[in-house]
């Protein structure tokens, strides 16, 4: 059944329903990475049926922003109450079957999809072209409230409070990572350097918008989730090289259409220094730091 009322390619691109949306989704994200004993305590007392069925709620973000900029669909808020819902039945069979917490299959069947669905945008026509970005937000939420309250998935490390540690280790790895890969990145005409200074302002703002909006969501997929769960697996050294061969992968199709090989060698290096970040304490805070200061650099002088 197709609902669509139409949509005006001229829109503004914040109202006060996408305000209210974006509120929706961050208040779970930001109850773990600043309160996540309270968070946890007080949803794994909720009933098991409730527990499960509250994922649901990721249709409303969907509901705020499609109706009040006439893009609604029904088969649309549909798949944001059902795959949520879905992720974390999965979740939940997944401690049921595995509570030594050594990685089911369950829990990478959930991760591929997720990472499938992100990589390859295929729910994003949903959204209004600016607003895209929900999608991964509320993919992120998913994941976080199933294997964080369901799962109960431990080294996670989604902590958001700083500590001196993290920017220790972060830093102390992309002093490794940088003497190898510039000289590469230039030597394969993959890197361009720029020398001018752009002033602490854009360099803040990139920092902390690439800090917030790339690297958390990214850390938290790969070592927080598959990195986490591959550990128990395969042991430690195994699971930063598999981690750091999907992350480069995930990268094969940015800025062209053929595969970005590249791009590929340069994420695959990069993913061990942020995989042996995130290791040090099991922190994602350590990693994205890390993850944020390589991309800031590359955009800003490197690109």
């Amino acid at each position: 059944m197709n609902c669509s009322f139409g949509y005006d390619d001229v829109v503004p691109p914040w109202n006060g329903f996408s305000v209210i949306a974006v509120v929706v989704c961050l208040v779970l994200p930001l109850a773990f990475a600043f309160g996540a004993g309270t968070t946890l305590e007080i949803l794994r007392r909720l009933p098991l049926a409730a527990r499960l069925l509250l994922p649901c709620w990721s249709a409303i973000p969907y509901l705020l922003v499609s109706i009040s900029y006439q893009v609604f669909r029904i088969h649309w808020l549909v798949i944001y109450a059902l795959l949520p819902t879905v992720i974390t039945v999965a979740l939940w069979r997944a401690r049921e079957r595995d509570p030594e917490q050594l990685g089911s299959w369950l829990d990478f069947a959930v991760l591929l999809i997720l990472g499938l669905v992100v990589e390859f945008r295929r729910f994003e026509p949903a959204w209004p072209p600016h607003l895209g970005a929900f999608n991964r937000i509320i993919l992120l939420d998913a994941g976080l409230y199933g294997f964080l309250v369901i799962r109960q998935l431990g080294n996670v490390g989604f902590d958001l409070r700083p500590r001196l540690s993290d920017w220790k280790n972060g830093l102390r790895e992309l002093v490794f990572y940088a003497p190898i890969a510039v000289p590469l990145g230039l030597a394969l005409g993959f890197l361009h350097l720029h020398t001018e200074w752009h002033g602490m302002a854009k360099l803040a703002v990139s920092f902390v918008s690439i800090f917030f909006l790339i690297a958390i969501l990214e850390e938290t997929y790969f070592r927080g989730w598959w990195q986490n769960l591959l550990e128990r697996r395969v042991g430690p050294n195994r699971a930063l090289l598999v981690t750091s061969l999907l992350f480069g992968l995930s990268h094969f199709n940015k800025g062209t259409t053929a595969f970005n090989w590249r791009y590929v060698l340069l994420a695959m290096l990069a993913a061990v220094f942020y995989g042996r970040a995130w290791r040090s304490e099991h922190r994602i805070f350590a990693s994205a730091i890390t993850h944020t200061c390589v991309d800031t650099i590359w955009l800003l002088w490197l690109r």
